[in-house]
């Protein structure tokens, strides 16, 4: 009886044991306390200083999660600090030598947590000063990309007492500060007097401009100041009730809305990035736009008349295509090219001469043995063809150009067809025809064929296209003759176009802007769909396919249909770019009009959050693991 029982009663234990995990020991509550300051040497606020190490002891172990992207001590430090932590202490040793009757702030921002739960300290900054006084003045905004409206994390945000232009490239800031993941910033520690203010991206950590850095500024003086004000703070019983609002005094700081665009000046270094050689051309490549047109002059070959050049907007892009074959066949050609570049110790531009040298990746020797074995190949499918009785195909295939169509099956009637060529070609009109089938027969219809003015290889073939009617566009071979000799294919295409019930429309009466300007409108992404140029007043899109759409306009100061960056040298800002606050949500057969003025909203607040990809950095709060537990076992 007793060996029955013994087994019985082990099984109940176990059974028991494993029914209720949770009913053991759990190690006591959570630690969801942040950690606590006991003490702080030299003492916070301390004046007179003149200790550069800064030592904070805390009631817990602490860490310091992201130093080197959220701790920034200012005036700014050349040298980067020492900042460690030992258990319950941090430690901040300064490099530099401190300033006589200077307020030094040391923001931590939400760097500092407890070693067990992350529960953080909450934003907090050390001050002390080497002088009499405690400067208490504070200054905070945004940065936001001039280009797109985007918050940008991690400028350099500072401040110049110095007023001239040339403080901005030579000198450090008096006072800076970091901009968070929504572009936010507050420099602390500011003294009563008159600023200039500036944002950079400042990658060899001097607090000065260098070219390549992303910059930001402002010719609008600051002059810091601060009130007594109140402000409302809401206390909830739960989480849909109120409980208490009582008015809290506190001190308001003076200015906390200030706004800079950055942006990225165009790479002013201009020197010869690269060359390349096909059999057909030789290609040049430059860092950076020049008006002046760099100058050729062959040293084993004839250049009158040897090239066509085809030239990028700005020259920093030169394809030579060779007329001659003869100079398409010579493996190795050598130039002399006379051009604009920068000198690396005046940053000016000064012209230069370099001897070139241009070999294609396959000799002319290569080349035709290639061919030859083409040839051969072809020949050997020949014989088997002729031993089959077939005589359909008796002279080798010519290679025709290989020309790349953008002919769509169905366009709207506001779309154009497009093609591009290879290379530079002779294009004979007479050799394009566009029919209209009208009553089950095909008559001529007008259009316009146009050479792009910036991409010469590139054509348009204009018409105007009825709703809801089928074209067909035939293509004559050798209507395009190319420098190479060759020609293109016949080809025939059938174009329909769409009925106007299909899609909807967007009609824009824009105001608050002077000068030409232009609209883009954005897919859900984002991504530019259409441009067009404001003209009285009016930006329209017509056939517009059901979704959803945004908006943004480009005040184009120079009118060359794009954005343009801006240039601290000149004092010149990047174009203003605005974006209409809401989705368009269009529908089919159906129209939208639109008032917008484009001034009316900040510029912070108007782009849609759904476009903005750069989102503002989490906020730490205590983890509440002890409810969630409790939650648990219910």
């Amino acid at each position: 009886m007793k060996n029955v029982f013994f087994p019985f009663l082990l099984s109940i234990l176990l059974f028991l044991s494993c029914a209720n995990p949770g009913s053991g020991p759990d190690g006591g509550p959570y630690d969801e306390t942040p950690p606590r300051i006991l003490r702080m040497t030299p003492s916070f606020g301390a004046k007179g200083e003149k200790a550069k190490k800064i030592t904070i002891e805390f009631d817990e172990i602490v860490k310091v999660e992201n130093a080197q992207e959220k701790i920034i001590v200012s005036p700014p430090q050349i040298e980067m600090p020492e900042i460690k932590t030992s258990g319950r202490k941090i430690s901040v040793n300064l490099l530099d030598t401190l300033k006589e009757n200077t307020t030094y702030t040391i923001d931590f921002s939400d760097a500092i947590v407890d070693n067990n739960e992350g529960n953080p300290l909450g934003n907090f900054t050390y001050v002390f000063s080497t002088g009499a006084e405690i400067d208490t003045l504070e200054v905070a905004g945004h940065v936001l990309q001039a280009e797109d409206l985007e918050p940008v994390k991690g400028m350099i945000v500072g401040l110049h007492s110095d007023l001239a232009d040339s403080a901005f490239v030579s000198k450090p800031f008096d006072r800076v500060a970091r901009t968070d993941g929504a572009g936010h910033f507050s420099i602390k520690g500011v003294k009563p007097g008159k600023y200039f203010l500036y944002a950079l991206s400042d990658m060899d950590g001097d607090y000065r401009y260098q070219r390549g850095e992303k910059l930001a500024f402002s010719r609008d003086t600051i002059r810091p100041y601060c009130f007594a004000d109140t402000r409302n703070d809401t206390l909830w019983a739960d989480t849909v009730r109120i409980d208490t609002v009582k008015q809290v005094n506190f001190t308001h700081y003076m200015p906390d809305n200030l706004l800079l665009l950055a942006f990225s000046e165009q790479n002013p270094t201009r020197v010869l990035l690269k060359t390349e050689r096909e059999p057909e051309y030789m290609k040049v490549y430059f860092t950076a736009p020049s008006t002046h047109i760099p100058e050729v002059r062959g040293l084993n070959f004839n250049h009158e008349n040897a090239f066509e050049e085809m030239r990028s907007v700005g020259n920093d892009t030169i394809t030579y295509w060779l007329r001659d074959t003869a100079l398409v066949n010579q493996d190795t050609l050598r130039i002399l090219l006379t051009y604009e570049a920068t000198d690396d110790s005046t940053q000016l531009n000064v012209m230069k001469s370099d001897t070139l040298e241009f070999v294609p990746r396959f000799s002319y020797e290569r080349r035709q043995r290639m061919k030859a074995e083409d040839l051969a190949k072809w020949e050997k499918q020949r014989e088997r063809r002729h031993k089959k009785g077939d005589f359909s195909q008796e002279t080798p295939p010519v290679d025709p150009m290989k020309i790349k169509y953008d002919f769509p099956g169905e366009i709207t009637p506001v779309q154009n067809l497009h093609f591009t060529l290879p290379e530079p070609a002779k294009v004979d009109t007479s050799g394009f025809h566009l029919f209209l089938l009208k009553d089950s027969t095909y008559h001529a219809a007008p259009f316009r064929l146009e050479q792009d003015s910036l991409n010469r290889l590139a054509y348009t073939l204009r018409a105007e296209w009825r709703p809801g009617q089928q074209y067909v566009l035939n293509v004559d071979s050798a209507c395009m003759v190319g420098l190479s000799g060759k020609v293109n294919q016949q080809r025939d295409q059938k174009v329909q176009v769409a009925t106007e019930e299909q899609f909807g429309s967007l009609f824009l009466m824009i105001s608050g802007v002077e000068g030409p300007a232009f609209v883009q409108l954005l897919a859900s992404n984002g991504t530019p769909l259409q441009q067009v140029e404001v003209k009285d007043g009016r930006a329209d899109f017509f056939y517009l396919q059901k979704g959803t759409y945004y908006v943004r306009l480009i005040a184009d100061k120079n009118g060359n249909g794009k954005w343009d960056t801006g240039c601290y040298a000149e004092q010149k800002q990047a174009e203003e770019v605005y974006y209409y606050p809401q989705p368009f949500h269009i529908k089919v057969n159906w129209d939208i009009e639109q008032s917008w003025n484009v001034k009316t909203i900040p510029f912070l607040l108007q782009k849609p959050s759904e476009l903005v990809k750069q989102k503002a950095d989490p906020k730490k709060t205590p983890k509440n693991r002890n409810a969630e537990r409790e939650r648990a076992k219910r």
